[in-house]
């Protein structure tokens, strides 16, 4: 499947949720579903049909999908990968996509949507352990520093960064296994995500349904 060139708003209003597609816009009274809470089109503002289990579990993934910013074929790919561990499939699922390198970046508050921080990453913005990674989907560990590169430090991008608090930049506190220096440009993985409650708002298992058919 190709990847989505249209308005991301849109995909918030179809899905019902607030996706994070668009940064500090979406935090902002500015945002689609504040000021219209409905599906998108001629119809969109009638009241809805009830979803079948298929379709559920269906907007389900593609809610989560888009979330993350993923193909369909790299978020089934994620998806075997967490069927192949041994535990909670769905848990395994978040956790895979919260250790991706571009979801740290985010969450760290390095950059204000995933887009940006998929774009700095394969513009060779950070070094994992001191080494250069270009991978959005690098897939990081516990103990695991990343840090911003010497040689993008000067880039005005950056500089503008730097001058701002972790809370200007982004209001979504930063998760406990993760901490963050936005000031030193660094970021250390204490722990394992904490999935559990991203796991529940969105009922992951509606996912691994999906796939098991």
């Amino acid at each position: 499947m190709s990847q989505y060139l249209g308005a991301k708003c849109k995909l918030c209003r179809r899905a019902g949720a607030k996706l994070f597609l668009k940064g500090e816009r979406c935090l902002s009274s500015k945002c689609a579903i504040v000021k219209r809470n409905y599906p998108p089109g001629q119809h969109g503002g009638e009241r809805q049909g009830r979803l079948s289990e298929y379709g559920l579990q269906l907007r389900t993934k593609q809610k989560l999908k888009q979330m993350y910013g993923l193909r369909e074929a790299q978020f089934l790919n994620t998806f075997q990968k967490a069927e192949r561990l041994r535990g909670n499939t769905a848990a395994h699922l978040m956790r895979l996509l919260e250790q991706r390198l571009d979801t740290i970046v985010l969450r760290g508050g390095f950059a204000s949507s995933r887009a940006q921080a998929r774009q700095l990453v394969q513009h060779g913005h950070f070094l994992v352990n001191d080494k250069k990674v270009n991978i959005p989907s690098y897939q990081t560990k516990v103990g695991d520093t990343i840090t911003v590169s010497q040689t993008k430090t000067n880039k005005t991008f950056w500089k503008d960064r730097s001058a701002r608090s972790t809370s200007e930049v982004r209001e979504l506190e930063i998760p406990q296994w993760l901490s963050s220096d936005l000031a030193q440009g660094v970021m250390k993985i204490l722990t394992e995500p904490e999935t559990q409650q991203l796991a529940d708002n969105m009922n992951i298992s509606l996912i691994v349904e999906f796939y098991s058919k």
